[in-house]
């Protein structure tokens, strides 16, 4: 089993806070006070939970400055008040930044009981491996 550090379970609870003011926020027709709350939330939850070093490093890589530049960029504009286009821009950075991460949590999802099944039917298994890229074996 897993130990976590307090802090890291503070970071985790703000994080997931933070994601769900964003998807509050988008659902009462984009308010972009809740979704910049919400985005400070998930920024300071993931600093909590992986601390200020590896977060630099894992922000500060080379292959994934475009990704952070688009990220950070989408904040400042939601900030502005202009959160329909701040999404959008953060969306493209957060999925040049994690995109790595899409194939492994595929794979989890396929070994979970009711979504794995749903995700290996023929059809939609094609269609998620094609938006997902390369599948890991399952």
């Amino acid at each position: 089993m897993l130990d976590f550090t307090e802090t890291q379970k503070y970071g985790a609870a703000a994080a997931a806070l933070g994601g769900g003011l964003i998807i509050l926020g988008m659902l009462l027709f984009f308010d972009a006070g809740l979704i910049a709350i919400g985005n400070i939330f998930l920024v300071c939850g993931l600093v909590a939970f992986n601390g200020f070093a590896k977060t630099g490093q894992f922000f500060a890589q080379r292959r994934r400055i475009p990704g952070t530049i688009c990220f950070t960029l989408g904040v400042i504009i939601v900030f502005f008040k202009w959160p329909i286009i701040g999404l959008i821009v953060e969306l493209f950075g957060f999925i040049n930044l994690f995109g790595d991460f899409f194939p492994y949590a595929l794979g989890f999802l396929r070994r979970l009981p009711g979504i794995g099944t749903i995700l290996n039917l023929p059809y939609i298994r094609n269609l998620v491996d094609r938006a997902v890229g390369t599948p890991l074996p399952v």
